[in-house]
């Protein structure tokens, strides 16, 4: 029985959000599924289906976390095997990469087809001397196989690689391809996904376990297909998706792959807040405020989390009004998350306070009133009394006050001459 450790879509380097922090998280994730389903439990080796790195151009930083954790492996006496992805594959015109660059160094076997005319030369025994090779048979009864990025070509590549398996000379019990790509109806939105029915024909050539990687979710496909996912969310939209790395055991019974998910991964929280139309700017900031240090305490451990508030519906007052950075720096002080995101799409509503039955006329024009006023960053504070004002004002115009009473009464309004001045309602005079 052979035991193994596959793992995909590391990507050392992450850097968005800002925050170094956030960058340390893809090497701890790395660092803590090794230690426990790899160098723990005693595997013969440890697949990477690719994308190690998130550039194909690193920081030293990041050369130097892949160093600590693949150094690790080797003082266990634990072969890594691994292919290169969309993201660390060689740039254009280029002859290495940093994967070649830790193979070189006996850090990991960088498993790559040759460019050769037919299948005998296209995948080529491991080169111990040159570091170089397509594929290696292992001690443990496990052929491993690489392969390359191929992107669109994949369809015509897979043609090619299952026509050189099995031109291969007879090997040991189980064959494991390496193959960075993705399977159509995994996830929404993901163009040149394989079909199912095009990943056969290495089914067909004898492979036994296909180790996927590239799309950042976990899944597996007949018995045979297994992609586990990004060890650690590229972003807030992934936390939905399940992911980990496997611990896959061969045997005559056959392949026996378990999900593990017990290492470092930054607890993401997703809430979304719907504004109802009635809720005044401070009500709404508070409710977020709220809503957010609830959910995040309800957060297990030390690890602080990444939290996106999305506050969607409608506002009764002019949207632009509510500060987001100030709220999102607000969040972050009151739960000590390491992000906060804030997503802000609501829409404004001319009026918020509903209408009761029995109501007179002159109580829904108050009422109306009082909602547009309120709405106004200049006269949100005065709306009730300027409600009022407004009403006088109408029966004023409608008695047949002459403009320049109102001009007077409107000035008074808005106490342009003292601004302190509180307004009392005046009985319309006959004309």
């Amino acid at each position: 029985m052979a035991k193994f450790l596959h793992i995909s879509d590391i990507h050392l380097g992450f850097d968005r959000y800002d925050t170094p922090e956030r960058t340390k998280d893809f090497f701890r994730a790395l660092k803590t599924v090794l230690e426990r389903y790899a160098i723990e439990e005693g595997v013969d080796f440890v697949a990477i289906a690719g994308d190690l790195f998130e550039h194909r151009n690193i920081k030293p930083a990041t050369l130097n976390q892949a160093q600590i954790c693949l150094q690790a492996l080797k003082d266990a006496n634990i072969p890594v095997l691994a292919i290169e992805g969309n993201h660390d594959n060689r740039p254009y015109g280029t002859r290495t990469s940093w994967l070649k660059y830790l193979s070189e160094w006996e850090l990991l076997k960088l498993l790559e087809p040759t460019d050769g005319a037919d299948g005998q030369e296209r995948l080529v025994p491991w080169d111990q001397d040159t570091r170089s090779g397509s594929y290696i048979d292992l001690a443990c009864g496990v052929r491993v196989i690489g392969s390359n990025w191929y992107g669109a070509t994949a369809p015509r590549a897979i043609e090619l690689l299952a026509d050189a398996i099995k031109a291969l000379p007879t090997g040991p019990d189980h064959t494991v391809l390496l193959f960075h790509h993705g399977l159509e109806g995994q996830i929404s939105r993901y163009a040149g996904a394989l079909r199912y029915t095009e990943l056969l024909p290495l089914k067909e050539a004898g492979v036994d376990y296909l180790a996927l990687g590239h799309i950042h979710k976990q899944y597996t496909v007949e018995g045979w297909v297994f992609n586990p996912g990004s060890l650690e969310a590229n972003n807030v939209e992934e936390s939905r998706y399940q992911r980990g790395a496997y611990l896959v055991e061969l045997s005559t019974q056959g392949v026996e792959a378990q999900l593990q998910t017990d290492y470092f991964q930054r607890p993401i929280v997703r809430l979304e807040l719907v504004a109802k139309g009635q809720e005044s700017l401070d009500q709404l900031t508070q409710m977020a405020m709220d809503r957010a240090i609830a959910a995040a305490n309800e957060c297990h451990g030390d690890t602080a989390p990444i939290l996106e508030l999305k506050i969607t519906g409608q506002v009764g007052f002019d949207r632009l009004e509510l500060d987001t950075r100030r709220l999102q720096e607000a969040i972050k002080a009151a739960t000590h998350a390491l992000v906060v995101l804030i997503k802000y799409d609501v829409e404004d509503v001319a009026y918020q306070t509903p209408l009761n039955e029995g109501q007179n006329r002159l109580e829904i024009e108050q009422s109306i009133f009082e909602d547009m006023l309120t709405a106004h960053r200049d006269y949100k504070t005065r709306a009730s009394e300027l409600a009022r004002g407004l009403t006088d004002l109408k029966d004023r115009q409608l008695a047949g006050a002459n403009e320049t009473d109102l001009y007077s009464l409107v000035e008074t309004l808005l106490s342009l001459n003292d601004p302190e001045a509180e307004f009392e309602p005046q009985t319309a005079s006959s004309p």
